[in-house]
């Protein structure tokens, strides 16, 4: 964990994904609101963001963001999608609040997305 907060990699991560995610978490909390099924509300927040989430954070975090990095990229948000249903199916069992649900799967999710990005889909450093 300690070389990952002085990753400057990961504070540029975490810089474009704080747009990416306020479009991505925008959306989802639209869908929620708009009452379609959790599943459907993170399948669609996330198809929507993910084209856009390719360009900022393959130019800007790796410095890559060719199209031959997208099927690995789109590989990297099937797993963040069923991880984030996983999630909130189980928040769900306890009767936690799907915004709440949402919210508290940020973080978490982020590093899981940073790390998959950075060693999976554009291997390693700029």
């Amino acid at each position: 964990m300690h070389r990952l907060i002085h990753d400057r990699q990961f504070h540029r991560f975490i810089a474009v994904g704080v747009l990416n995610t306020i479009v991505g978490y925008g959306l989802f909390v639209l869908f929620i609101f708009l009452e379609f099924h959790y599943t459907l509300a993170v399948l669609f927040s996330t198809i929507l963001g993910v084209l856009f989430n390719f360009h900022s954070i393959g130019h800007f975090v790796f410095g890559k963001h060719q199209y031959r990095f997208l099927l690995r990229f789109l590989g990297v948000y099937g797993i963040i999608y069923l991880l984030n249903i996983a999630f909130l199916t189980l928040f769900g069992l306890f009767g936690i609040n799907m915004y709440l649900a949402g919210a508290l799967l940020l973080a978490p999710m982020a590093i899981v997305s940073f790390l998959l990005n950075k060693y999976h889909v554009f291997g390693g450093r700029k």
